[in-house]
């Protein structure tokens, strides 16, 4: 990941942000997978102003679960893209989105077919073909146990409940299996990019800014007193519901590009400098900036 300056971009002085969205991997958490005490302080210090502050994750539930702890959050998480909204302290979902059953079958079928690792996750529970170098990798980012299913086509077939979410492994690179499996399987299921080498597979409903939509609707909130704050694909949709937009500085090209600011990198707490010079009352100076109000607006023509 690369580090990066704070983008320019001068936000209208009277704004007054209600619900504050954040990714995880790549934008709030550090290469150890951690919060840093800076961004633990601001993020604490926003709620403490009134603001609703929660976290938007392709994880699973119970791996974004123990990061709602550390930060007293007590508020719906959006999980898995967007397909599970569920309250950090628990209940009945008040939002779930999976993948529908033919659907799923049909992407298990032709990612057995073609030797692709697939794991599926249904009802929280990490549900994998084999243990091998694929389970592993995701088993050390997300820290969650894992239940041995066999073939997920079968496995589906037999237990008939729909996965919230499927996940395909490789470290070969995977621009272009998401443009093959796109293609293939386009208008029924989501394909997106989390990390370069997890490709994710969800319900056509199941994004990030949908899930921000209802929530934030739900919650009485204007879509302009919204922040978003991500670095991958599939933080895009989010960002783009969002009044404001934020990237961090080690995003993806296209995501900078949906973004109405440019923060500091995860490395260097992007997260915490947009919240102590745009969210916080208490700001008092402009951030260094290099990206205008004219750059964005050339952008999106």
């Amino acid at each position: 990941m690369r580090r990066g300056n704070a983008a320019r971009l001068r936000l209208p002085e009277n704004m007054k942000y209600k619900l504050l969205a954040f990714d995880l991997d790549d934008t709030l958490l550090n290469e150890e997978h951690k919060i840093s005490p800076r961004n633990v302080a601001a993020l604490r210090r926003a709620a403490a102003e009134g603001l609703i502050i929660t976290i938007a994750t392709g994880r699973m539930f119970r791996s974004a679960l123990p990061y709602a702890r550390q930060l007293g959050i007590d508020v719906p998480l959006i999980t898995y893209h967007g397909a599970l909204i569920r309250k950090a302290a628990g209940g009945p979902d008040i939002w779930h989105r999976p993948v529908p059953l033919e659907a799923a079958i049909q992407v298990a079928e032709y990612a057995v077919e073609h030797g692709y690792h697939l794991n599926l996750f249904i009802d929280d529970v990490f549900c994998i073909p084999e243990i091998n170098e694929y389970t592993r990798a995701y088993q050390t980012l997300s820290d969650v146990k894992f239940k041995l299913v066999g073939n997920p086509a079968e496995y589906l077939r037999r237990e008939k409940t729909p996965p919230t979410k499927m996940n395909i492994v490789s470290f070969a690179g995977m621009d272009g299996i998401m443009a093959e499996m796109a293609a293939e399987f386009d208008a029924r299921v989501i394909v997106t990019m989390a990390r370069p080498d997890f490709l994710e597979i969800t319900h056509l409903e199941a994004t990030k800014g949908i899930a921000l939509r209802h929530l934030a609707e739900a919650s009485g909130i204007h879509r302009d007193e919204v922040v978003a704050i991500g670095d991958s694909l599939n933080d895009i949709s989010m960002l783009e519901y969002a009044g404001t937009g934020v990237a961090v500085a080690n995003a993806r090209e296209a995501v900078k590009q949906v973004a109405q600011v440019i923060t500091l990198s995860n490395l260097e707490d992007g997260v915490a400098h947009f919240i102590e010079n745009y969210v916080l009352p208490a700001r008092e100076n402009a951030v260094p900036e290099t990206k205008t109000h004219k750059d964005q607006a050339d952008r999106r023509r």
